[in-house]
């Protein structure tokens, strides 16, 4: 057997155990669907090269302002991070990317990798986007109130938009619990 036979079989008994969504597209190559809650839905890719397997995943585009204060940000999330790091492409796209010795492909590491990469897209979503794409997602709330339009899927920045929003709703003042 291979090393991609046998990394596969590894892989593949992995992703069902966990009842993860999945492709495997060729040898060696798997598309992995993880369920968030912030950021609905991280597709991870795992390639399985002649040293390691290789782990990236597609967290957002590049930013539209604020590029240096999100690398930052990452960059320090970077020290702490567990088995991917937080890279950009030639675009300025980000991404988690990360590789595993092949010995290491066992279904804990596999498990443990997976659990990382939807951990810190998921979990750091909402503020790469605050940071890369303020100015959009404020005027976009701004026209929508404008139009009466919903604003259910921008909940989740409601008071990065409107700072007092949460205040008026309580009846605390601006600024107080």
């Amino acid at each position: 057997m291979s090393v991609v036979e046998e990394l596969d079989a590894v892989i593949e008994q992995t992703l069902r155990d966990d009842e993860l969504v999945h492709e495997h597209p060729a040898p060696g190559r798997w598309l992995v669907d993880l369920p968030g809650t912030k950021k609905l839905k991280t597709v991870c890719g795992l390639i399985v090269g002649e040293h390691a397997l290789r782990v990236e995943a597609f967290v957002c585009r590049q930013p539209d302002e604020n590029r240096e204060q999100l690398w930052t940000y990452l960059l320090q999330h970077n020290a702490r991070m567990y088995g991917v790091a937080y890279s950009i492409d030639s675009v300025g796209d980000v991404y988690l990317t990360g590789r595993l010795p092949h010995a290491a492909v066992t279904p804990e590491e596999l498990d443990r990798v997976l659990g990382a990469v939807l951990s810190y897209a998921d979990d750091h979503f909402n503020t790469m986007l605050e940071i890369g794409f303020g100015t959009s997602i404020r005027r976009e709330w701004e026209w929508r109130v404008k139009r009466g339009e919903s604003l259910r899927n921008l909940e989740a920045f409601a008071d990065f938009v409107d700072p007092g929003r949460r205040s008026r709703a309580t009846g605390a003042p601006d600024g107080g619990a």
